[in-house]
Order: C-alpha cells, then structure tokens, then sequence
C-alpha cells in the first residue's frame, strides 16, 4: 500500500533526521530554480522564437504536420519506455499520463540542465505521487538512461558505417565516436556500479553532500531483478531508438518543409552526429554545437548552407523551444502533486 503523502519520514513515531530536511529543502529550491532558469532562458532566445514564427510561414503545411506528429512521437516512446518497466514493477499507470510526466521532465532538463538531474529528480516525485513504490520510481529514470546509451551507442555505430561507405568518414569523426562509446559505456557503467553497491557508506567528504548521499540511496533501491531483465532492457533501448529515428525523421521533414531536398539518411547521420559532439561539448544543451555540427555535416552530405541552417534552426525551434509554454504550465501542477514526495 502507498505511503501517506508527507508521512515517509515520520513512521514509526520517529522525526525525519536532519539530513533529510536539508535535501528536502534543496530539491525544493531546485524545483523553483528550474521556473527561473527556464524564464531565462526563453527570455535569451526569443530571437530564436521570431525566427521559428517566420519559418512556420514559409514551410509546406503537410511536411510541417509531419515533423510535429513525429516530435509528438518521441514522447509517446519515452513514456511506452517508463511503461515497459513499472509494468515489469506491477506498477503500470496509464500511457496519457506517462506522456505528461515525460512532457515535464523535457522542460527540467531544458531549463537547468545538468545531466538530467533535475528531470530525473522530478521523474522519481511526480511518480512517487501516482502511489508508485520507491523502488520501483527510482528504477525508472536508471532502466530508461540504460536504454538510452545503449540505442545511442547502436547509431553512433551505424552512423559511422553510413559515413564511411559515403567515403566520408575522417579520423576526426572517428576518434569523436570513439570518445562517445567510451562515455555511452561509462554512464551506465556507474549507475549499475550505484545500484551493485548498495547502500554501503560513503566517504566521509562524500557523506557530507546531502544530493550525492540521496542519490546513492535512493539508487540501491532499484529493484535488482529489474536490472537482470534482459528482456526488459531490450524493450526499453528499443523504444529510446525511436526517439532517435524521430529526431531524424523530424529533420528529413524540416528540410522538406523549406523546399530542400534531402534522404533520410543523410538527416540521421547530421542527427546523430550533432547530438554526439553536443553531448561531449561543456555547453548545456548543446546550444550552438549541435547545430554548427548539424549544419556542417549537412553540407559535407551534399545540402546547400543555407537549406541546412534553416532546416537545423527549425529542429531546435521544435525540439527545444515550442515546449517551454506547455512544461511550463505541466510543471506548476507537478510540482504541487510531487512536493509531499520529494524526500
């Protein structure tokens, strides 16, 4: 049975202890640094805005309906994901909601990003407060970033066979790869090492830090026979590689919808290729490397400079910047529904 909201901490007439309210406290000023930070930042690219109302108008309606049916498919995939693993918990909520949840969680990483943290944070309250098991909560946002690096890792493979029987594929791309594999293995890597060590202590200069000391615990409550469920895992990885052939697709659409004629596969590989040098890149979102990586590749495939850059300006117009107003409205009534869950 779900625990009351707002009593996790005091069953068995015991008072939260202190480190507990010290990270309650800051996930919640987290939570409200997210709002601020996404106002920021839609204050920061309201240019960027103007430029997508003026691509809008000068797009084919059909190809433009496309490329938004396909960003709304990518979170239709994220939330089948989630699904796939509270179903495997005897957990399984409804797909609509699932949606919303994933809607919120875009919006948290976009606004403060850093590594998915707060999204993930958001991720595990807001089903917290659906009466998910903390256990099976946490496994959500591990399984998925197994999943996920796993479908990454596949196309960033495939994308190098694809530029090299182009005759495309140069050293530099190929040591670029090379680095994303070693940090798509990593990534994982960790969070299973997380899970594997349980809830032994940490080092004492560790310890001291309330979020690191959170997400240790909160991690060795993942249930292990989630984590050795092969099947499941592939189920998940699969649904993350849609996203990513969505994204591209998304693309494909965009450059049609400007009146530029481009394959599919050029588009995944200018895809995946930005989103790799974004995710190796220090900037947050890749914001500005990706879509320089984008727009050069692109052109090294064949697509005129300036088809590429409106094509790339109207992805990150779709991906990015049309999501903020609903995760912005989603957020204020998920934060209210996840607070009693946020310790």
């Amino acid at each position: 049975m779900p625990q009351r909201p707002g009593k996790s901490d005091q069953r068995d007439g015991r008072a939260p202890p202190a480190h507990a309210i010290g990270f309650e406290r800051w996930r919640s000023w987290l939570f409200g640094l997210i709002l601020i930070a996404a106002l920021v930042t839609a204050i920061g690219h309201w240019g960027e805005i103007a430029v997508f109302t003026r691509l809008v108008r000068e797009a084919e309606p059909l190809w433009l309906g496309l490329a938004i049916a396909l960003q709304l498919g990518t979170y239709a995939s994220v939330a089948m994901a989630w699904r796939e693993i509270l179903r495997a918990a005897s957990a399984s909520r409804r797909l609509s909601l699932l949606m919303r949840i994933a809607v919120t969680k875009l919006f948290a990483d976009q606004a403060l990003p850093g590594a998915g943290m707060g999204g993930n944070v958001l991720l595990v309250a807001q089903l917290r407060a659906q009466g998910i098991p903390r256990g099976a909560a946490v496994a959500v946002p591990l399984i998925s970033t197994i999943g996920f690096y796993a479908a990454y890792a596949f196309f960033a493979i495939a994308m190098l066979v694809l530029l090299w029987l182009n005759d495309q594929a140069t050293p530099l791309m190929a040591g670029t790869v090379t680095l994303f594999l070693c940090v798509a293995i990593a990534i994982p890597g960790l969070a299973l090492w997380l899970r594997k060590r349980g809830s032994a202590p940490l080092p004492p200069r560790f310890e001291r830090i309330a979020p690191v000391r959170s997400l240790v615990e909160s991690v060795a409550q993942a249930p292990a026979r989630l984590l050795n469920d092969r099947g499941l895992l592939i189920r998940v990885a699969a649904y993350n590689a849609l996203v990513f052939l969505a994204d591209a697709g998304t693309l494909f659409a965009c450059l049609r919808a400007l009146g530029t004629t481009a394959d599919l596969s050029t588009s995944f590989i200018a895809v995946i290729m930005a989103s790799i040098v974004a995710t190796l890149g220090p900037i947050p979102l890749g914001l500005g490397s990706f879509e320089a990586t984008s727009i050069a590749t692109l052109r090294l495939l064949g697509v005129p400079f300036e088809a590429g850059l409106a094509g790339t300006m109207l992805l990150r117009l779709l991906t990015l910047w049309l999501p903020l107003l609903p995760g912005m409205i989603l957020m204020r009534g998920a934060m209210k529904r996840a607070r009693p869950h946020l310790r």
